[in-house]
Protein backbone atom coordinates (compact mmCIF):
# COMPACT_ATOMS: atom_id res chain seq x y z
CA UNK A 1 0.00 0.00 0.00
CA UNK A 2 1.27 3.06 -0.69
CA UNK A 3 2.67 5.26 1.93
CA UNK A 4 0.74 8.79 2.24
CA UNK A 5 3.22 11.15 4.71
CA UNK A 6 -0.03 11.88 7.15
CA UNK A 7 0.20 14.16 10.38
CA UNK A 8 -1.91 13.47 12.90
CA UNK A 9 0.14 15.91 15.80
CA UNK A 10 -0.68 19.40 15.78
CA UNK A 11 -1.55 21.76 19.05
CA UNK A 12 -4.90 23.04 19.58
CA UNK A 13 -7.51 23.70 22.33
CA UNK A 14 -11.31 23.32 21.86
CA UNK A 15 -13.33 26.55 21.65
CA UNK A 16 -10.06 28.65 21.09
CA UNK A 17 -9.16 30.50 17.89
CA UNK A 18 -5.54 30.32 16.88
CA UNK A 19 -4.45 32.57 14.01
CA UNK A 20 -3.17 30.50 10.98
CA UNK A 21 -2.43 33.31 8.39
CA UNK A 22 -3.02 37.10 7.97
CA UNK A 23 -6.21 36.04 6.65
CA UNK A 24 -7.25 32.74 8.37
CA UNK A 25 -8.03 31.90 11.87
CA UNK A 26 -9.43 28.32 13.22
CA UNK A 27 -12.05 27.06 16.18
CA UNK A 28 -12.34 23.66 16.19
CA UNK A 29 -15.54 21.94 17.57
CA UNK A 30 -15.52 19.65 20.51
CA UNK A 31 -17.29 16.68 18.13
CA UNK A 32 -14.02 13.95 17.92
CA UNK A 33 -14.47 10.57 16.54
CA UNK A 34 -12.98 7.84 14.26
CA UNK A 35 -14.59 10.06 10.84
CA UNK A 36 -13.75 13.68 12.48
CA UNK A 37 -10.39 12.89 14.29
CA UNK A 38 -10.41 15.74 16.68
CA UNK A 39 -13.64 17.35 15.60
CA UNK A 40 -14.66 20.18 12.70
CA UNK A 41 -12.24 22.65 12.23
CA UNK A 42 -14.31 25.68 11.23
CA UNK A 43 -12.18 28.66 9.48
CA UNK A 44 -12.99 32.43 9.76
CA UNK A 45 -11.78 34.15 6.62
CA UNK A 46 -10.45 37.70 6.40
CA UNK A 47 -10.73 40.82 8.70
CA UNK A 48 -13.16 43.11 9.60
CA UNK A 49 -16.07 41.51 7.34
CA UNK A 50 -15.19 37.91 7.89
CA UNK A 51 -16.39 34.74 5.85
CA UNK A 52 -17.20 31.15 7.75
CA UNK A 53 -16.33 28.23 6.10
CA UNK A 54 -17.91 25.21 7.60
CA UNK A 55 -19.67 26.24 10.61
CA UNK A 56 -19.84 22.33 12.11
CA UNK A 57 -22.41 20.15 13.70
CA UNK A 58 -25.42 21.49 16.15
CA UNK A 59 -23.47 22.41 19.27
CA UNK A 60 -24.09 25.84 20.99
CA UNK A 61 -20.50 25.83 22.66
CA UNK A 62 -19.06 26.08 18.99
CA UNK A 63 -21.23 28.49 17.53
CA UNK A 64 -20.53 31.01 20.42
CA UNK A 65 -16.74 29.93 20.57
CA UNK A 66 -17.12 31.29 16.72
CA UNK A 67 -18.28 33.96 17.59
CA UNK A 68 -16.08 34.78 20.08
CA UNK A 69 -13.19 34.26 18.07
CA UNK A 70 -14.37 37.67 16.03
CA UNK A 71 -12.53 40.97 17.37
CA UNK A 72 -13.87 43.76 18.33
CA UNK A 73 -16.09 45.46 15.44
CA UNK A 74 -15.95 42.51 13.12
CA UNK A 75 -18.79 40.96 11.45
CA UNK A 76 -19.94 38.14 9.49
CA UNK A 77 -20.51 38.50 5.96
CA UNK A 78 -20.75 34.84 4.26
CA UNK A 79 -21.43 31.59 5.72
CA UNK A 80 -19.37 28.73 2.84
CA UNK A 81 -20.22 25.08 3.36
CA UNK A 82 -18.06 22.44 1.78
CA UNK A 83 -20.72 20.00 1.54
CA UNK A 84 -23.76 18.34 3.74
CA UNK A 85 -22.48 16.08 6.13
CA UNK A 86 -23.58 16.62 10.37
CA UNK A 87 -19.84 17.62 10.95
CA UNK A 88 -19.95 20.34 8.60
CA UNK A 89 -23.46 21.72 7.85
CA UNK A 90 -26.20 21.88 10.75
CA UNK A 91 -24.47 24.80 12.61
CA UNK A 92 -24.86 27.29 9.45
CA UNK A 93 -28.37 27.96 10.94
CA UNK A 94 -27.73 28.93 14.04
CA UNK A 95 -25.17 31.35 13.24
CA UNK A 96 -26.98 32.72 10.47
CA UNK A 97 -29.63 33.39 12.73
CA UNK A 98 -26.61 35.44 15.37
CA UNK A 99 -25.53 37.67 12.52
CA UNK A 100 -27.34 37.50 9.34
CA UNK A 101 -25.02 36.19 7.03
CA UNK A 102 -26.39 34.15 4.05
CA UNK A 103 -25.44 30.70 3.34
CA UNK A 104 -23.52 29.57 0.53
CA UNK A 105 -23.02 26.36 -1.07
CA UNK A 106 -23.50 23.21 -3.75
CA UNK A 107 -27.24 22.52 -4.31
CA UNK A 108 -27.78 19.97 -1.52
CA UNK A 109 -28.46 16.10 -2.66
CA UNK A 110 -31.52 15.25 -2.73
CA UNK A 111 -32.24 12.40 -0.56
CA UNK A 112 -34.87 10.67 -2.50
CA UNK A 113 -31.92 10.10 -4.99
CA UNK A 114 -30.67 7.62 -2.54
CA UNK A 115 -31.51 4.43 -1.35
CA UNK A 116 -28.68 2.27 0.44
CA UNK A 117 -27.14 1.93 3.79
CA UNK A 118 -25.12 5.56 5.01
CA UNK A 119 -22.66 6.46 7.69
CA UNK A 120 -23.02 7.34 11.16
CA UNK A 121 -21.62 10.92 9.98
CA UNK A 122 -24.94 10.99 7.36
CA UNK A 123 -26.33 13.80 5.60
CA UNK A 124 -28.05 17.34 6.93
CA UNK A 125 -30.95 16.60 5.16
CA UNK A 126 -32.67 19.95 6.34
CA UNK A 127 -29.84 22.11 5.13
CA UNK A 128 -31.08 24.72 2.64
CA UNK A 129 -28.14 27.45 1.13
CA UNK A 130 -29.72 30.63 0.65
CA UNK A 131 -26.69 30.99 -3.10
CA UNK A 132 -26.15 28.00 -5.17
CA UNK A 133 -22.45 27.80 -6.25
CA UNK A 134 -21.14 26.60 -9.23
CA UNK A 135 -17.52 25.59 -10.19
CA UNK A 136 -15.56 28.69 -10.72
CA UNK A 137 -17.92 31.10 -9.06
CA UNK A 138 -16.33 33.74 -7.07
CA UNK A 139 -17.18 35.31 -3.42
CA UNK A 140 -15.52 38.42 -2.15
CA UNK A 141 -14.67 40.20 1.31
CA UNK A 142 -13.37 43.50 2.46
CA UNK A 143 -9.95 41.93 2.10
CA UNK A 144 -10.32 38.39 0.43
CA UNK A 145 -11.47 36.21 -2.55
CA UNK A 146 -12.66 32.99 -2.76
CA UNK A 147 -12.64 30.56 -6.04
CA UNK A 148 -15.02 28.06 -5.84
CA UNK A 149 -13.20 24.21 -6.73
CA UNK A 150 -15.81 21.50 -7.62
CA UNK A 151 -14.91 18.21 -6.19
CA UNK A 152 -17.35 15.47 -6.04
CA UNK A 153 -16.70 12.43 -4.70
CA UNK A 154 -16.77 12.29 -1.15
CA UNK A 155 -20.07 13.55 -1.79
CA UNK A 156 -21.92 14.57 -4.67
CA UNK A 157 -21.81 18.62 -3.18
CA UNK A 158 -18.61 18.89 -1.94
CA UNK A 159 -16.94 22.26 -3.01
CA UNK A 160 -13.46 23.54 -2.23
CA UNK A 161 -12.70 26.95 -1.77
CA UNK A 162 -9.56 28.66 -2.70
CA UNK A 163 -8.24 31.62 -0.64
CA UNK A 164 -7.17 33.20 -3.94
CA UNK A 165 -4.63 35.85 -1.87
CA UNK A 166 -2.98 33.06 -0.46
CA UNK A 167 -3.00 30.31 -2.76
CA UNK A 168 -4.64 28.40 0.27
CA UNK A 169 -7.30 25.86 -0.86
CA UNK A 170 -9.65 24.85 2.52
CA UNK A 171 -9.99 21.17 1.23
CA UNK A 172 -13.36 20.04 3.49
CA UNK A 173 -13.23 16.56 3.08
CA UNK A 174 -11.73 15.62 -0.29
CA UNK A 175 -8.08 15.90 1.16
CA UNK A 176 -7.31 15.45 5.05
CA UNK A 177 -4.14 15.24 6.42
CA UNK A 178 -4.97 13.05 9.20
CA UNK A 179 -6.25 9.86 7.04
CA UNK A 180 -7.59 9.08 3.33
CA UNK A 181 -11.32 10.27 2.85
CA UNK A 182 -13.97 7.80 3.01
CA UNK A 183 -15.75 7.24 -0.63
CA UNK A 184 -19.01 5.63 0.79
CA UNK A 185 -21.76 4.77 -1.60
CA UNK A 186 -24.73 5.79 -2.39
CA UNK A 187 -23.86 9.60 -1.68
CA UNK A 188 -19.89 8.86 -2.96
CA UNK A 189 -18.65 7.93 -6.29
CA UNK A 190 -14.93 6.87 -6.59
CA UNK A 191 -14.92 7.63 -10.69
CA UNK A 192 -16.14 11.64 -9.56
CA UNK A 193 -13.21 11.63 -6.55
CA UNK A 194 -10.60 10.13 -9.02
CA UNK A 195 -10.96 12.88 -11.99
CA UNK A 196 -11.36 15.45 -8.92
CA UNK A 197 -8.22 14.88 -7.28
CA UNK A 198 -6.09 14.63 -11.11
CA UNK A 199 -8.23 18.30 -11.26
CA UNK A 200 -6.22 19.14 -7.96
CA UNK A 201 -2.94 18.43 -9.83
CA UNK A 202 -3.17 20.69 -12.30
CA UNK A 203 -3.57 23.77 -9.80
CA UNK A 204 -0.80 25.72 -7.67
CA UNK A 205 -2.18 25.96 -4.50
CA UNK A 206 0.55 26.12 -1.85
CA UNK A 207 -1.19 24.97 0.97
CA UNK A 208 -4.57 22.90 1.98
CA UNK A 209 -6.71 23.02 5.18
CA UNK A 210 -8.59 20.82 5.40
CA UNK A 211 -12.12 20.61 7.91
CA UNK A 212 -10.23 17.87 10.15
CA UNK A 213 -6.86 18.17 11.53
CA UNK A 214 -3.86 20.10 10.34
CA UNK A 215 -2.80 21.74 7.35
CA UNK A 216 -0.74 20.25 4.29
CA UNK A 217 2.10 22.04 2.92
CA UNK A 218 2.80 19.85 -0.27
CA UNK A 219 -0.34 19.60 -1.87
CA UNK A 220 0.61 17.88 -5.08
CA UNK A 221 2.97 15.26 -3.83
CA UNK A 222 0.45 14.72 -0.98
CA UNK A 223 -2.62 14.59 -4.06
CA UNK A 224 -0.15 12.51 -5.68
CA UNK A 225 0.33 9.76 -3.08
CA UNK A 226 -3.59 9.87 -2.28
CA UNK A 227 -4.26 8.89 -5.86
CA UNK A 228 -1.51 5.94 -5.43
CA UNK A 229 -3.27 4.88 -2.48
CA UNK A 230 -6.93 4.86 -4.56
CA UNK A 231 -5.20 2.58 -7.39
CA UNK A 232 -3.08 0.09 -4.90
CA UNK A 233 -6.66 -0.54 -3.06
CA UNK A 234 -7.46 -1.23 -6.28
CA UNK A 235 -5.28 -3.81 -6.95
CA UNK A 236 -5.97 -5.65 -3.27
CA UNK A 237 -9.33 -5.58 -4.57
CA UNK A 238 -8.42 -7.87 -8.05
CA UNK A 239 -6.00 -9.83 -5.71
CA UNK A 240 -8.58 -10.67 -2.91
CA UNK A 241 -11.13 -11.59 -6.59
CA UNK A 242 -8.13 -14.01 -7.75
CA UNK A 243 -7.70 -15.50 -4.71
CA UNK A 244 -11.31 -16.26 -4.87
CA UNK A 245 -13.33 -14.44 -2.38
CA UNK A 246 -16.74 -12.93 -3.79
CA UNK A 247 -17.79 -10.71 -0.86
CA UNK A 248 -16.99 -7.33 0.11
CA UNK A 249 -16.88 -8.16 3.94
CA UNK A 250 -14.43 -10.76 3.66
CA UNK A 251 -12.22 -8.68 1.47
CA UNK A 252 -12.78 -5.71 4.17
CA UNK A 253 -11.48 -8.33 6.94
CA UNK A 254 -8.01 -8.93 5.08
CA UNK A 255 -7.28 -5.67 3.72
CA UNK A 256 -8.38 -3.35 6.67
CA UNK A 257 -7.29 -5.76 9.06
CA UNK A 258 -4.49 -3.20 10.44
CA UNK A 259 -7.58 -0.51 10.38
CA UNK A 260 -9.67 0.27 13.60
CA UNK A 261 -13.02 -2.37 13.33
CA UNK A 262 -15.39 0.33 13.98
CA UNK A 263 -14.22 1.95 10.32
CA UNK A 264 -15.03 -1.54 8.90
CA UNK A 265 -18.57 -1.08 7.92
CA UNK A 266 -17.11 2.89 6.04
CA UNK A 267 -14.45 0.48 4.64
CA UNK A 268 -17.26 -1.94 3.35
CA UNK A 269 -18.96 1.11 1.60
CA UNK A 270 -15.43 2.34 0.46
CA UNK A 271 -14.54 -0.96 -1.30
CA UNK A 272 -18.58 -0.74 -2.75
CA UNK A 273 -17.42 2.16 -4.16
CA UNK A 274 -14.31 0.78 -6.00
CA UNK A 275 -16.68 -2.24 -7.02
CA UNK A 276 -18.98 0.51 -8.64
CA UNK A 277 -16.05 2.01 -10.75
CA UNK A 278 -14.92 -1.73 -11.53
CA UNK A 279 -17.91 -2.60 -12.93
CA UNK A 280 -18.82 0.46 -14.86
CA UNK A 281 -15.05 0.07 -16.47
CA UNK A 282 -15.70 -3.55 -16.98
CA UNK A 283 -12.89 -4.96 -14.75
CA UNK A 284 -15.52 -6.63 -12.50
CA UNK A 285 -18.95 -8.55 -12.78
CA UNK A 286 -21.35 -8.86 -10.10
CA UNK A 287 -24.73 -10.55 -9.50
CA UNK A 288 -27.11 -8.31 -9.90
CA UNK A 289 -26.94 -4.28 -8.89
CA UNK A 290 -23.52 -3.88 -6.70
CA UNK A 291 -24.03 -3.93 -3.49
CA UNK A 292 -22.26 -4.30 -0.28
CA UNK A 293 -24.20 -7.83 -0.24
CA UNK A 294 -23.22 -8.83 -4.14
CA UNK A 295 -20.97 -11.10 -5.04
CA UNK A 296 -18.23 -10.18 -6.94
CA UNK A 297 -15.75 -11.68 -10.00
CA UNK A 298 -13.41 -10.78 -11.98
CA UNK A 299 -14.10 -10.41 -15.58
Amino acid sequence: MSAIPFVTEFDFTYGEVDRLSPRIRRVIANNPGPFTFTGTGTYIIGNGQVGVIDPGPMLDAHVDAILAALDEGETVSHILVTHTHLDHSPASLPLQKRTGAPIYAYAPPNKEDFDGPRLEEDVDDSFTPDHILAHGDIIEGADWSLECVFTPGHMANHMCFALREEKALFTGDHVMGWSTSVIAPPDGNMQDYMQALEDLLARDDKIYWPTHGTCIENPKQFVQAYIDHRRARERQIKDRLAAGDTHIRDMVKVMYAAVDERLHPAAALSVLAHMHDMVARGIVTCDGKPSVDGIYHLV
